[in-house]
């Protein structure tokens, strides 16, 4: 739904200095640890400096001493008095600290070789709960309450770990089929793919005018059928933009729009109206659910804050928590544990360069150690090749990521291309690049 989008990333890199000697030891010591934020465009160049501000508190600092106590590490790197004013914990300054936390979370998994989700599951509950910055949540959820629920959760972890090892953790679902540009032979095409790929769960983007979105969801069911076991959802992103001919959805025209689609019977629609409008989502539940129509929300939601409202006053059904918009895993780990609480299922958002790399991860936790039932994830399969671990799906689901880390680094020729602003020879210094430097800012 973005005019000017440019798929593109912040990248953090933080490197560590050697200063150790070998006495008989076997030492791991990276070169470099990884971290991503997804924007696009020119939000980069704000993101990127205000990583530079939040990893300057982690210089000269150990790893042991960033990971023996995380919940106060992140309350630490959330604490700058000057940085809260540009916040606080929300905004460019929230998606910055995503980075560097998760570059953190993918140093400390290759010093221990192992993968993000394993050291997680392997976890006491007391240790998970550690984790967490409880402020401001502890209405909802308190520290307490959070390791009984981890504790529950005991009894068959080891099969659901087995589920995991075996790569059938988490179901994937597409969303490459239901673009708003595609044509309908087009889209029919990519459908039929995707089904015969083992797909079960396909997302058709919404927001243009109530014919032609029926005219989508039409060619969708004809060909996923309504009692094939196949699940249609939809999505608006919130359908911000009307000088591209789609309609802006407040309250009333979400209502409005939804009803004229129920035939289709989707099982949820996707941010339907502002992503900060907590009374919003809860009045348009409220209206749909005679439909049998879910709404779900989360990729732009700023904090664990924002959650506990969404969901403690039951103003979503499904909670689309995003690895990079939330400050980092530690944050995600809060939202896991308040949609467990109030019966809410998980689909991360997945829908963005290096986001299925990381929302794997997610959603593996969240079916191992905390709601301890599977859900889905979304796939959008575009840029995985510049990932040295790409996210990877068979016969409809994610395979495990094995490899130690947050699965997140990218290939060395990758950054060197695409790298902003880059040098002689590389992408932006192309006319390519340099036609959307210099194009229309919209």
């Amino acid at each position: 739904m973005n005019p000017a989008c440019d798929y593109s990333a912040a990248y953090c890199i933080l490197n560590t200095d050697s200063g150790f000697k070998g006495h008989g030891m076997v030492v791991t010591l990276l070169e470099c640890f990884y971290g991503e934020t997804f924007t696009i465009g020119r939000g980069n160049d704000i993101v990127c400096k205000a990583v530079e501000a939040i990893a300057d508190r982690v210089k000269g600092r150990t790893l042991e001493s960033l990971t023996v106590n995380w919940g106060k590490t992140w309350r630490y790197l959330v604490s700058d008095s000057q940085l809260r004013w540009i916040g606080p914990e929300k905004g460019a300054i929230h998606l910055a600290l995503a980075a560097v936390v998760n570059a953190v979370w993918d140093l400390w998994a290759k010093t221990l070789g192992k993968p993000v989700w394993r050291i997680v599951a392997e976890m006491s509950p007391e240790e998970f709960v550690r984790c967490i910055d409880f402020r401001y949540i502890t209405d909802a959820i308190t520290p307490e309450e959070a390791v009984n629920i981890l504790q529950e959760q005991q009894a068959g972890k080891a099969e659901r770990i087995k589920d995991a090892e075996e790569s059938r953790a988490v179901p994937a679902y597409t969303t490459s089929a239901g673009w708003l540009g595609y044509g309908e032979e087009k889209m029919g095409e990519l459908l039929r793919k995707a089904l015969a790929e083992g797909y079960r769960h396909f997302k058709m983007k919404v927001g243009g005018s109530v014919e032609a979105d029926r005219k989508r969801l039409a060619i969708a069911r004809e060909v996923i059928g309504y009692d094939e076991g196949n699940i249609l959802m939809v999505d608006a992103n919130q359908v911000a933009y009307p000088h591209l001919g789609l309609q802006v959805w407040s309250v009333p025209e979400a209502v409005e729009h939804m009803h004229e689609l129920k035939e289709f019977k989707p099982w949820f629609i996707e941010e339907p109206t502002s992503p900060d409008d907590v009374l919003g989502h809860k009045a348009i539940r409220s209206a749909l659910k005679p439909l049998g129509i879910s709404v779900a929300t989360g990729e732009m939601c700023q904090n664990r804050v924002i959650f506990k409202q969404l969901l403690a006053s039951g103003a979503i059904d499904i909670c689309q928590v995003d690895a990079c918009r939330m400050g980092g895993i530690n944050e995600v780990l809060a939202v896991l544990l308040m949609a467990k609480k109030f019966g809410v299922p998980v689909v991360p958002h997945s829908g963005g360069v290096g986001l299925p790399e990381y929302t794997q991860h997610i959603s593996i936790i969240d079916y191992v150690v905390v709601s301890g039932k599977p859900s889905v994830l979304e796939y959008v399969d575009h840029l995985h090749e510049h990932f040295y671990h790409p996210a990877v799906i068979k016969k409809g689901y994610y395979q495990t990521p094995m490899e130690p880390g947050y699965s997140v680094e990218m290939k060395e020729e990758s950054m060197k291309r695409f790298g902003f602003p880059g040098e002689e020879g590389g992408f932006w210094m192309s006319q390519e690049g340099r036609r959307i430097l210099q194009g229309e800012k919209v």
